[in-house]
């Protein structure tokens, strides 16, 4: 029996092997169909991408590895490995989200997922709970989103690596939702809204493998945890701008190999750790806006190349050996309260020196003249003695010279005549006597910002001055210079603001550039004789101050034509005559002029020391009466005989007024807006009617005449005008402002002005607007001291503007603000804020602006410091204007008061969290404890976004989640 068995068995033997072979092969290709391959995976992607991308990015005909974002595996192109979808229009609005994650998931090779700038608000918790099949996804990048609630558990990503979920909404605490995560080496959870203790592990790994932790823009509290430490492989630990209280522990100097440590803007306390002088690794330690106190550890810089400690409380003198670290190339320690001399030892390669804001005392050393690649030196706002040192004029590459504040003497070293790239120089208020040289203005050829002013200087303004063409701020008020204005100075064609005042001057005015618009401050001079004519030439000036002076005789009518005149101060002279009436926006001061008649009309002056008397004003107005009572029966007469002479020669029909010859006449007029009633009810050459008769201004920002309009059905518009005669804005392209133009009209937020048509002339663009204001934010806040706005109002404001701003910034081509500040925001409603003034960012050319460009953009008290030697403008400019907003809203002050800037005031008060109170608007932050507690919240955000450095300033997006979180 065995045998036929074996004999059997033996035959078939060869069947079965077939058999088994096509049975597993048969299971193999079942299973090939159930998980469908990579191709298909990817095909089914493309077509359920949730973007709001109108042009599909893939193409299912092409090879799937040259798709964009997509890297295939180099041992086989069919595996995908890697998927870059970063600012694909991704969004959760989509109804294909859900189906998009789950074919995700189906990617079981894929290391690498980028889903960053995008707009998801919400990923399908399945893709964090049940995606086993990125089990071995190793970097995964969410951020820049608007993803919201509490951290997602990460559980099913056990091999993650790098993760970054940054700028988005996430809240409370962090605490298992990372504890698998035993291979993390980078996690970045910054502008988020964390609002726990910051955990002892960020991770579950036993042996730590961390070497990136970014913590920062959240709202972390407490103390910094010893047990953080442990992760000894870190090379960046950013834990900024949190509420982080309490000292930094001892266990900061086992992170060996530590490169960055940024701290900045929190409540830390306590004295500078000594031993990190001992981190052989780090370059960066930056913990500026704290509440740190003593002396600065001798041995910190010894490795370290940039440092910041500004704005604290340290104290004592500046380390001998602290600037000479060859490495050192930063250093920041502006708003301590060191004192002593600043040592004499430096570092070649130091680009950037910061001390200003304390209580240093000696002279500046000579040393000074080694560093040839020294760029920004600010020393200001100290006791330093002793001369300007000559060996200054060896940097040959400074941009930025800020001395001001001091106590320093002698004369202006024509040294400094060599610094050819300096852009801004500042000397104000101290003891610098002698003459301006010549030679100190010969090769200033990139001078922006001259200031001078508040010294012992003598002698006579150099015609020279006139070499200095870029010059867009000259400030030599408060000295004693004397002889007459030099002529030369109209051709300075890039000057924007000139101060004079309270100097010895005398002789006639010259006739100034017509690129003045900010200020011309004549005050406390000699001047006498009639005030000229051709001043009313500056048709962009704001400010106008001939105050304290022997002019005499009438005020020239000229004057009063000035289109953006808001203040004129004619107090304090010998002027005599009528005074002509300026429109009700411009503030005229004339007191003591005692020959100077005010009419009636003019409202928007002081009359108390200079009405007409009693019965000069009957004898007055007898005479007046008299001429009206003649005039009017003469005009009586003529119109009879005119009417007889028409009905018996001729009849003609009634007809409207004619448009005059000097009306603006259009070139083009577009609508942006489809709005029907808005189409119907603007008339173009009504407009132009209506903009030519001064009456109609309602309102003058600083590059802007706001007109209204009524239309022939009754309607109202507000009606911008630009003027193209002045040389900064674009000419000769009405094609491509009209495209610029139509391009914003399809913007739409409620806290953006958004223009609904235009009208293109020669000289001008007329922009219209639905005419629904009731006024500016600063009129608001400023106008009206004894009725304070209410804090609920002023949050409401913020929030608004915030939103409007990020909006802006989000567009697909960002739209950045040329002059963001409190007059260029009008309000719908106390609470319904309108950000103006968006197409300027288009029509401004910067190359008609060589070297003043820093001060077109934006108003004094907004521009960001790094303008004066960027000339650039930027999202984090308009943060650092919006910071400044934000002040105004909690202080109730105006953003320039008694010559000092409102960040810097705010700044100087914030390194302490009690000093903080005296910022508040103590008529409104004691309304209740409620009020305070979220005005000190804000104040937070203000303080970040007003920020020195650019780069420390939060983004919008973050800004606005933080005002929503102060709730």
């Amino acid at each position: 029996m065995e045998r036929y068995a074996r004999v059997f068995f033996v035959p078939l033997f060869p069947y079965l092997c077939c058999f088994s072979f096509f049975f597993v092969f048969g299971l193999a290709a079942n299973s090939f169909q159930q998980v469908p391959g990579q191709r298909d995976i990817m095909t089914n992607l493309s077509k359920n991408l949730p973007t709001s991308q109108t042009i599909r990015v893939w193409n299912s005909t092409t090879d799937m590895c040259h798709w964009v974002g997509v890297t295939c595996s180099r041992a086989n192109s069919s595996v995908v490995t890697s998927l870059s979808l970063s600012g694909f229009g991704l969004s959760s609005t989509n109804s294909s989200v859900s189906k998009f994650f789950d074919l995700l998931c189906l990617l079981r090779d894929l290391k690498s997922l980028d889903l960053s700038q995008n707009s998801l608000t919400a990923i399908p918790i399945s893709f964090f709970s049940e995606c086993s099949g990125l089990s071995g996804l190793e970097s995964l990048n969410l951020s820049y989103n608007g993803l919201t609630g509490p951290l997602p558990s990460f559980s099913g990503f056990g091999a993650l690596q790098s993760l970054d979920i940054s700028y988005n909404f996430f809240h409370g605490a962090v605490d298992s939702g990372l504890e698998k995560l035993t291979g993390l080496k980078l996690l970045n959870l910054s502008f988020n809204s964390f609002n726990s203790t910051i955990p002892a592990r960020v991770g579950g790994a036993t042996a730590p493998s961390l070497e990136v932790l970014v913590l920062s823009s959240n709202s972390f509290h407490g103390e910094i945890p010893e047990r953080i430490f442990d992760y000894e492989k870190l090379t960046l630990l950013d834990l900024s701008q949190n509420n982080l209280t309490g000292p930094i522990p001892d266990g900061i100097g086992r992170l060996s190999r530590l490169k960055v440590l940024v701290l900045s803007s929190n409540h830390l306390s306590g004295r500078i750790p000594t031993n990190l002088t001992t981190i052989k690794t780090l370059s960066r330690f930056a913990a500026n806006q704290n509440n740190f106190n003593g002396s600065i550890p001798r041995g910190i810089t010894t490795y370290v190349s940039a440092l910041d400690l500004s704005y604290n409380g340290l104290t004592g003198e500046i380390p001998p050996d602290l600037l000479s670290p060859r490495n050192l190339e930063f250093v920041d320690l502006t708003g301590n309260h060191l004192q002593g001399p600043i040592p004499g030892s430096w570092s070649q390669r130091l680009y950037r020196l910061r001390l200003g804001n304390n209580n240093l005392n000696g002279s500046i050393p000579s040393t000074v003249g080694k560093l040839s690649n020294l760029t920004y030196l600010e020393l200001n706002d100290n006791v330093l003695g002793g001369e300007i040192s000559s060996g200054l004029g060896n940097c040959r590459n400074l941009m930025l010279l800020d001395l001001s504040s001091n106590r320093l003497q002698g004369n202006l070293t024509k040294e400094l005549g060599y610094l050819a790239q300096l852009v801004v120089l500042k000397l104000q208020h101290n003891n610098i006597g002698g003459g301006i040289p010549d030679e100190l203005l010969f090769k200033f050829r990139n001078l922006s910002n001259l200031d001078l002013s508040k010294n012992l200087l003598t002698g006579v303004m150099p015609p020279a001055i006139s070499n200095l063409k870029k010059l867009s701020v000259l400030n030599l008020q408060s000295n004693s210079l004397y002889g007459s204005i030099p002529a030369s100075i109209g051709s300075l064609e890039n000057l924007m603001e000139l101060q004079l005042g309270n100097n010895k001057l005398s002789g006639t005015v010259p006739r100034m550039p017509k690129s003045l618009r900010m200020t011309l401050n004549l005050r406390g001079n000699l001047f006498n004789g009639l005030i000229p004519s051709y001043l009313g030439d500056l048709s962009q000036l704001e400010i106008l101050d001939l105050s304290s002076n022997k002019f005499s005789g009438e005020v020239p009518t000229s004057l009063a034509t000035i289109q953006s005149l808001i203040e004129l101060n004619l107090s304090d002279n010998q002027l005599s005559g009528v005074l002509p009436n300026f429109p009700k926006f411009v503030k005229v001061v004339t007191t003591g002029n005692k020959d100077l008649i005010i009419s009636n009309s003019s409202s928007n002056t002081n009359p108390s020391s200079h009405t007409i008397p009693t019965k000069r004003k009957q004898n007055i107005l007898l005479i007046i009466m008299v001429i009206i009572g003649a005039v009017i029966g003469m005009g009586l007469t003529a119109a009879v005989l005119l009417l007889i002479i028409s009905k018996r020669f001729y009849r003609v029909e009634d007809e409207g007024p004619q448009p005059e010859e000097n009306l603006p006449q259009v070139i083009s007029g577009c609508f942006i807006t489809a709005n029907g009633i808005h189409r119907s009810s603007i008339d173009f050459t009504k407009t132009m009617e209506m903009v030519s008769n001064p009456a109609n201004i309602i309102m003058k920002s600083r590059f802007s005449t706001y007109y209204k309009a009524v239309m022939p059905n009754g309607v109202s518009y507000s009606v911008k005008k630009l003027n193209w005669t002045d040389k900064i804005f674009q000419t000769g392209n009405h094609e491509r402002f009209g495209r610029e133009l139509e391009v914003l009209g399809r913007l739409s937020n409620s806290n953006v002005m958004i223009p609904l048509a235009y009208v293109l002339t020669e000289d001008s663009a007329y922009l219209f607007y639905e005419h629904v204001h009731k006024g500016t934010v600063f009129d608001f806040l400023h106008k009206d001291s004894e009725n304070a706005l209410d804090w609920p109002s002023r949050y409401t404001i913020a929030l608004g503007v915030a939103q409007g701003l990020t909006f802006l910034h989000g567009c697909d081509q960002p739209v950045i603000l040329l002059d963001l500040s409190t007059k260029s925001v009008r309000l719908k409603s106390v609470k319904e804020p309108q950000i103006g003034d968006i197409e300027l960012c288009k029509v401004i050319d910067p190359s008609k602006s060589t070297g003043s460009f820093s001060m077109v953009a934006g108003s004094v008290g907004y521009i960001p410091p790094e303008y004066a030697y960027t000339m650039r403008i930027t999202m984090a400019g308009n943060a650092y204007s919006f910071g400044v907003i934000l002040l105004e809203l909690l202080t109730g002050k105006p953003p320039m008061c008694q010559g000092i800037e409102l960040a810097k005031w705010a700044l100087s008060y914030s390194t302490r969290l009690e000093e903080r109170e005296k910022i508040l608007d103590s008529r409104v932050c004691k309304a209740s404890l409620a009020v305070h507690s979220q005005m000190l919240s804000v104040l937070k955000v203000a303080l970040a976004c007003v920020s020195i450095s650019p780069e420390a300033r939060p983004k919008m997006r973050s800004v606005l989640r933080m005002l929503f979180n102060a709730r």
